[in-house]
Order: C-alpha cells, then structure tokens, then sequence
C-alpha cells in the first residue's frame, strides 16, 4: 500500500460544541463541518491532559503524562527521549521515508525545538509575544508587532474579550493557514508528507478583528456548582496574576456572552484556513492519497463555572473534536471512546509503522485497527481522571472528589461520588492501575535486564555498568 499524506489541523483551545459537526447548530464552520460529513466524527474524544504543553507532550510521543513527567506547562521531555525509547510521531515518520513540516504554534521547550520534524515554520503567539520567530518576522516585514492583550481595545473589561487593531490579513491564524497553503501548492518531493498545521486561535485573547466580530447565538455557560466553587478562588487568581492579567471575580452573564461571541468569530477565522488548506490538499496530483485529521489539545470553560482556561477535568476543559477524513476513511460517526493521545498510533500506522506504544491506539473505523478503549485516564498537576464515556472520576489535591454521568448530566450539575459506589469503586480501581503501570513505564529508563535467574549475566561480576538510559519499549494496556 502506498503510504499516504498525512496532513493535521489543530487549533489551540478549541471545544468540541463550537463545531457545527457536533451540533451547534448556530456555529459558523462550514468548512469543518464539510470536513467532517466526508469523514468520521468521533463523538467522544478527550483531551486526558488538558493543559498546552502536557497535551502536546503526550500527543507527539503516544505516552501519557505521568509516562512523560510533563504535567504542567513549566516541564517539557527530557532532551534524550529518542534514546529512552520515547520518539515523537515526527520522528518515526521522518525515519520511515516521510518529509515532516511543522507549521505553526507547537509549543514545544525550546521554541524552536525540531522534536523530529524536517522543517518548522513557527508562530509562536498568542500569549508568546517577545519569542522572535518566523510570525515576527514576517509582522516586522509589514511595519507591525505583536501586541500584549491589554494593548488591544476592549481587552481588561471585556476579560480577554478584545478587538485586534491587526488587519484581519496579518493575523496569525490567517498567516498560519497561508503557510500551510503555499506548502501544499509548492512541496514537490518524492517522498510522502506529514503536514502539522496547528494554528494559535481561538485560545485567549479572544480579538478578532473588526471584520470578524459576531453578534449571534451562542449557548449559555453552564452555572456554577458547589464542587467547582472549591476552584473559584485560585482560577480568579491564576487569571488575574498570570498572563491573561484580568480579574473574573465579577462575571456577569453579559460578559460570558461577549466572549463566546469573539470567540466564535475566531473559530470561524480558522474555519475558513480549514477550507483553504483542504482545497489545497485536494487540488495536488502526486498518485497519493492523503489522510486529513483535526483536532484540537483541549476545551476552555468560557464561562461555564465562572471560569475561564481550561486545565480540570470538566467536560469543557477534556473534550475536543477528533474528525478523520480522506486516505479512504468512510463517512460516518463513531461512539468510540477515543484520546487524543491517539493520534500518534493513527499517524505511525497510516506511515505503515507499528510502534510499541505506551497510550495510543488508531483511532477506529478507518481502516488502521479496531482496538476500542474501555477508558480514558488523565493527570495534570491538578488531579487525576478517569473515564469510560458515560461515567467519569475526577480526584484532585485540593481534596474534592467528583463523579458525573456525563449522558445523564453534560453540564455536570450533579457530584454522585457518595451515592453512586459501585461506579466510584470500580473507575477507582482502575485509576489506581494506571497509575503504577504509568509510573514504571516513566522511570523505564532505569530499568537493566533481570539478572538473578541468568546465570552469565554480566551483572554477576565486579565493575558491571549498566546502560543509562536504557532503551525501553514501554509496555501496552495502559490505556
């Protein structure tokens, strides 16, 4: 089978319910819903580690992030993790014949990291605006500059709900969505392509421009709950001190809405990159198929809770689209319990490869495998989660215990922990599970060949060295 190109569309901080294709009726995407109508849609994807840097972390290597010790965005993998056996999907695929280019917001530490791909053309933005990368050069070329949030109309008042004094044309998404256009218009290697387009929207500030700005539908947050009260205090401190710089400790209904609106607008910005970047794709002639999936790293509360960002185990913190399309997928929708840490089983399989992996399977349905999981396990720095897709078990260190029926109750109104023990338990057990194996799969580059039943082992004799780190292939059915 001739390997296909493989091209992935991720926008930073996008929920699943601000997608057409997931029935928001009043959504403007009409690209991605096309998308989407030719392909499958998975309806239960999550997003296990919902903060930037872990998600991406767990995404490029298939391992989850106690396996990569990144649960937070102030760690990153250890430079040696190709030698540790914990290689990202890039460099698999770069190693299996594949052109990698990477365009776009990668978040990788350092900035400018290549972390397996060929080629990067980077924009680090929106939050990122002293790194010098290729975005600033190109704004500087046009007598412009990056702007802090505060520095646009509306920003304080609006909490991060600002208007983009950047012409419409220079903003970065746009700018994201061109550099992935021209790639597809001028790559003309023999070798098959994976194409990273991951875009820096609609994460915060939300500032379309002026052109952009939408006034329509958009739902209504979910109200707060006695168990996300335990968060409220340190979500308004984390907004008011860090990055963002504003204060949600008054936030009115009006204000939710305003920044639904704009964030809407952006979404619908990178809606019309998405239908570039396909008719791009479409357009090449090169006797390959290609392989279309989007995707995003995790949800953001946009005022659900009274909360903005994302990093807890809500639903509209973990839950983001997962489409797959192209490269002979069929139409249809999957009720498949999916991670987002699959992408990485899907990529390498579709290259032809078979990478023992820690926590990914090809997503199902599309011709790559049909494993399905029973579960989904997530960590952060915050807490613990599991989930099988109706029921779902949140244990954070603050103490606050939660368990949800996410069918019965989506806005998650309803804390059943005491009264539902047998789900409690069981999700317990299983958490518990993960946990070890994860564990001992992180720390795999300590291990050495078990010597106390090999009689020759080396190991029996003085001034024996052990390799460090040792290569490890990281055990499956962690999941």
């Amino acid at each position: 089978m001739t390997q296909p190109n493989i091209i992935f569309l991720m926008p930073d901080q996008l929920r699943w319910d601000f997608v057409g294709a997931y029935g928001a009726d009043w959504a403007q995407t009409p690209n991605i819903d096309a998308l989407a109508a030719r392909g499958m849609v998975y309806e239960q994807c999550y997003s296990p580690s919902p903060v930037c840097i872990p998600a991406r972390a767990s995404m490029l290597t298939g391992c989850n992030s106690l396996a990569t010790g990144v649960l937070s965005n102030n760690y990153w993998l250890r430079p040696d993790h190709d030698a540790c056996g914990m290689k990202t999907f890039a460099t698999l695929l770069s190693e299996a014949g594949y052109h990698t280019e990477a365009i776009g917001k990668m978040h990788f530490i350092p900035w400018d990291a290549s972390e397996g791909f060929a080629h990067r053309v980077i924009a680090e933005d929106k939050r990122h605006i002293h790194i010098r990368d290729d975005y600033h050069d190109y704004l500087a070329r046009h007598g412009l500059r990056k702007l802090p949030g505060g520095d646009e109309p509306g920003y304080v008042a609006g909490r991060m709900a600002s208007v983009s004094p950047m012409p419409s044309e220079h903003q970065v998404d746009a700018w994201v969505g061109r550099a992935c256009v021209s790639f597809l218009k001028d790559y003309e290697g023999d070798a098959p392509f994976m194409l990273w387009g991951a875009f820096p929207g609609p994460h915060d500030p939300f500032n379309p421009s002026q052109r952009m700005l939408y006034d329509g539908t958009v739902p209504d947050a979910f109200p707060a709950t006695p168990e996300s009260e335990t968060f409220r205090a340190p979500m308004i401190e984390m907004t008011a001190k860090g990055s963002a710089g504003v204060d949600i400790a008054l936030f009115p209904d009006d204000a939710k809405r305003n920044i639904r609106q704009h964030y809407q607008a952006l979404v619908t910005l990178i809606d019309e990159q998405v239908g570039a970047i396909v008719a791009a794709a479409d357009a090449r002639n090169d006797g390959r198929e290609t392989l279309i999936v989007f995707s995003s790293d995790h949800g953001d509360f946009l005022g659900d809770f009274d909360f903005l960002g994302k990093v807890l185990f809500f639903e509209s913190s973990i839950r983001v689209p997962m489409i797959a399309a192209g490269a002979g997928v069929p139409a249809g929708r999957s009720d498949a319990l999916v991670s987002l840490t699959d992408v990485f089983a899907t990529f390498t399989a579709a290259g032809g490869l078979s990478p023992q992996c820690q926590d990914s399977v090809p997503l199902p349905g599309i011709g790559l495998g049909e494993s399905r999981r029973d579960m989904v396990m997530g960590a952060t720095d915050k807490g613990l989660m599991a989930s099988d897709g109706v029921w779902k078990l949140s244990r954070y260190r603050n103490g606050l215990s939660c368990l949800h029926n996410v069918m019965d109750d989506p806005q998650e109104q309803r804390n059943l922990f005491v009264t539902e023990p047998a789900h409690r338990d069981r999700l317990d057990r299983a958490l518990q599970d993960w946990i070890i194996a994860s564990t001992m799969a992180g720390h795999g580059d300590k291990s050495y060949p078990y010597m106390t039943m090999t009689p020759d082992h080396p190991g029996h004799q003085r001034g024996w060295t052990r390799t460090y780190p040792a290569r490890t292939m990281l055990p499956k059915g962690l999941t």
